[in-house]
């Protein structure tokens, strides 16, 4: 939750931002937005980035928040979505709990409640359900621990096959579930905690499913043997009660 940080990165986002919207191999997370949405209802954006998800949740719903820490993320999402009409932009930083935001019947959540700083997360996730009115939806995209695990013993299973050590060994915490991601400290989530999390905030959970990835997205030049099952983030559907 650093506004400097975040505006540097929004300058070069294609070289260091993992492209969630087109590496989902199944498009699940498409369809459950859709499969939840209404075109009479509101949605919030809530990291926003360059605003792949724009074009998506302006057809589906009647008014589209798309909020960002960075200033810079802001201009390039409208640059890039200035035919949406019904779309308003909010530069905010989401562990600012002193700013109120609109609340809406819909909430995505993309990959966005990253930070390691246990502090700055658990104000921006209070932010993130507290902007979701009741009976209204969050879908929040997350990486996961155990993908991250799993691809390390991967990585392992692939040293002793060539008798070579690759360089692409993660570090961090994983009992807190911080990975390091292209040296950049980030939190991951188990399946259960997610779950736990959310009905412990008055949630019912709708959907909690895998979006799955390819091997590129771990590895450079993976082996051809290397298959299903294939890295994944957890998407988690979840109503307010």
């Amino acid at each position: 939750m650093n506004k400097k940080y975040w505006d540097e990165v929004a300058l070069v986002h294609d070289e260091k931002i993992f492209d969630v919207f087109s590496n989902d191999k199944a498009k699940v997370i498409q369809a459950n937005i859709v499969r939840f949405a209404s075109r009479s209802k509101s949605v919030m954006d809530l990291g926003c980035a360059i605003g792949n998800w724009l074009p998506l949740l302006s057809a589906n719903f009647k008014k589209v928040y798309a909020l960002d820490i960075s200033k810079h993320y802001l201009d390039l999402a409208k640059g890039k979505n200035k035919h949406l009409r019904n779309v308003e932009y909010v530069h905010q930083d989401l562990s600012n709990t002193k700013k109120d935001l609109p609340k809406t019947d819909f909430v995505v959540c993309i990959n966005t409640l990253l930070t390691p700083h246990t502090k700055d997360r658990t104000a921006a996730y209070n932010t993130v359900i507290n902007s979701i009115k009741k009976s209204g939806y969050l879908v929040l995209v997350v990486p996961a621990l155990e993908s991250a695990l799993f691809s390390e013993k991967m990585l392992d299973h692939w040293d002793a096959k060539d008798k070579v050590k690759k360089p692409d060994a993660k570090r961090g915490n994983p009992f807190e579930g911080i990975i390091e991601l292209d040296g950049t400290p980030t939190k991951h989530y188990l399946r259960e905690e997610l779950s736990f999390m959310l009905q412990d905030s008055g949630f019912k959970i709708e959907e909690l499913c895998k979006v799955e990835y390819t091997w590129k997205t771990e590895f450079n030049n993976p082996p051809s043997w290397l298959k299903s099952p294939y890295p994944w983030d957890w998407l988690v559907v979840a109503k307010k009660i």
